[in-house]
């Protein structure tokens, strides 16, 4: 395990502290070695400013291609090229100098950069071979989330284990989280755009392609791949090819996944809520700022919000671990596919399919009573 120097000494600033770092730490060492907790602060900060720029770019990327063919060269690709260089001079640095980071954290790290670099080229290819994929389920997206969750895991296990305590620490694990629930539940984006791209086509109910948010071209293009003219069943096809079954089981199974284990390590009473709510609060604001921009908007999943303060309202009763993990899933489930039903009412959301909620219900209790391993190490420091 990393340990933490007990150095007083604050370097303040980021310029004196990049100056500092590599003037007085840039030595060899293994995984684990001794870091002041200025280092610990300075390295995990900036991860958060690349974690910001994928941010961005993944959240304007989705709304971009619901709108433009895509374009390798397109300003969200940049944006998320940015925070993918600072990812991998990060992991340079935590590798060389073994700093900020313990042998398990930085073996994630690793992996999911590695992973997340195969990937890449991999998408790139595989739009050359294949054409439009609009999809955010594709194989080669999915690499690219997988990437990302294991250098996100990478970072939480080793601010947990080894992080500095004190001001902070807890600020910093529940926004690692955000990030990690962001990029877990990111693929539901594509229901949720294609939900308001059907919406758009259909103004008074009628067909009229011309009003669609997605440009002519880029539908022109959708249509051609299956043979078909810019009729309902290529604009749906291009919008919304997800099973509907597939958006409950996500956003709300495996969201509770996440927001139950987010709320064992950052131990706040309110975690779960907090978690989903920074999420939830993000694509709230950033989707009119791109509506101003002109492009697509999207669904918001509120539904978030409920199942996170499900987790929590079961959390405060204090229950022993199977009554909390049987509690806890019918909790998430029920709340979580009312508030999706009252959001599809009376806001929007994508087409849902209402029998899956058992099956929700019986994946979370079966995943998380199997992951009781890593519940009980994140039950203790």
């Amino acid at each position: 395990m990393a340990r933490v120097s007990e150095a007083t000494v604050e370097v303040r600033g980021p310029v004196n502290q990049f100056r500092t770092f590599f003037r007085e730490h840039w030595v060899r060492g293994a995984a684990g070695t001794e870091t002041p907790e200025w280092v610990w602060r300075f390295a995990y900060r900036t991860w958060v400013l690349a974690l910001v720029f994928k941010l961005l770019g993944s959240s304007w990327d989705e709304s971009w291609h619901f709108k433009f063919l895509r374009d390798d060269l397109a300003p969200p690709h940049l944006i998320n090229t940015v925070g993918t260089g600072i990812a991998i001079v990060l992991v340079a640095i935590h590798t060389f100098t073994g700093m900020a980071a313990t042998r398990r954290s930085l073996r994630l790290l690793q992996s999911g950069l590695a992973v997340f670099l195969i990937a890449a080229p991999l998408d790139v290819i595989n739009h050359r071979v294949n054409g439009l994929d609009l999809t955010a389920w594709s194989p080669s997206h999915a690499l690219l989330y997988a990437g990302t969750a294991l250098m996100i895991a990478g970072l939480i296990d080793g601010w947990y284990a080894a992080g500095p305590r004190g001001r902070g620490w807890t600020v910093m694990l529940g926004a690692l989280w955000v990030f990690f629930l962001e990029n877990t539940v990111f693929p539901n984006g594509q229901q949720e755009y294609g939900a308001l791209e059907m919406r758009s086509c259909l103004p008074n109910g009628v067909l009229t392609p011309d009003s669609c948010y997605a440009e002519r071209e880029l539908l022109e293009f959708a249509a051609n791949q299956i043979g078909r003219p810019v009729d309902y069943a290529a604009i749906e096809h291009f919008a919304l090819p997800i099973p509907p079954w597939v958006y409950p089981l996500w956003g709300i199974g495996v969201g509770a996944l996440v927001l139950v284990l987010a709320a064992k390590t950052v131990k706040h009473p309110w975690a779960a809520t907090m978690i989903a709510g920074a999420y939830v609060a993000y694509r709230a604001v950033v989707w009119p700022l791109l509506v101003a921009a002109d492009f697509p908007p999207s669904a918001v999943p509120f539904y978030l919000l409920f199942v996170g303060l499900a987790i929590d309202l079961v959390r405060r009763a204090k229950l022993s671990s199977i009554p909390e993990l049987l509690a806890t899933a019918a909790a998430a489930v029920a709340i979580g596919y009312a508030a999706l039903y009252l959001q599809d009412r009376m806001l929007a959301a994508p087409p849902t399919a209402w029998w899956s909620a058992p099956i929700a219900l019986v994946g979370v209790a079966a995943i998380w009573f199997a992951a009781r391993p890593v519940q009980r190490r994140f039950s203790v420091r």
